[in-house]
């Protein structure tokens, strides 16, 4: 299955993702020392640490303070703050769909890191994971008539 994985990296390489080509990269250099005994971990914990990463960036802003209290109070009782909160709301879910659609099918993944990939270079886009493009395939799938 490396050439799988070498297609990922090429992809992540053309389409400028270094998150993907690097991502490729690891498994690849993961396989070639002979240290598949940590994919089951990378796995079942890989998410969990990238998103705790991913939260950490996100909170760096309030660590630092450089963001007043007051105006995150405040930022609830607008429209921008409530469309906000009703997006995370939105995103959550959709990300949940995806993940349980990539868990299902696997092999979709190309699929979505070529689109990905596209939207980059077509849409000036930000390739911020799979789980949220899986997220709108399966609710785009639903809509088709094509996922339960």
């Amino acid at each position: 299955m490396n050439w799988i994985i070498i297609l990922v990296l090429i992809l992540g390489i053309l389409g400028k993702s270094d998150i993907i080509a690097a991502a490729a990269a690891i498994l690849l250099v993961i396989d070639y020392v002979n240290l598949e005994r940590f994919l089951p971990t990378l796995e079942r914990r890989g998410l969990e640490l990238g998103l705790l990463f991913l939260v950490i960036s996100v909170l760096v802003p309030f660590a630092a303070n450089k963001v007043d209290g007051r105006v995150i109070l405040n930022s609830f009782f607008s429209l921008p703050g409530l469309l906000a909160l009703i997006g995370g709301a939105v995103a959550t879910s959709l990300n949940g769909q995806g993940l349980h659609m990539l868990q299902q099918r696997p092999e979709l993944m190309i699929a979505l890191v070529f689109g990905s990939i596209l939207g980059i270079i077509f849409l000036k886009g930000i390739p911020v994971g799979p789980l949220m493009a899986g997220g709108i395939a399966a609710l785009l799938m639903r809509l088709l008539g094509q996922w339960p």
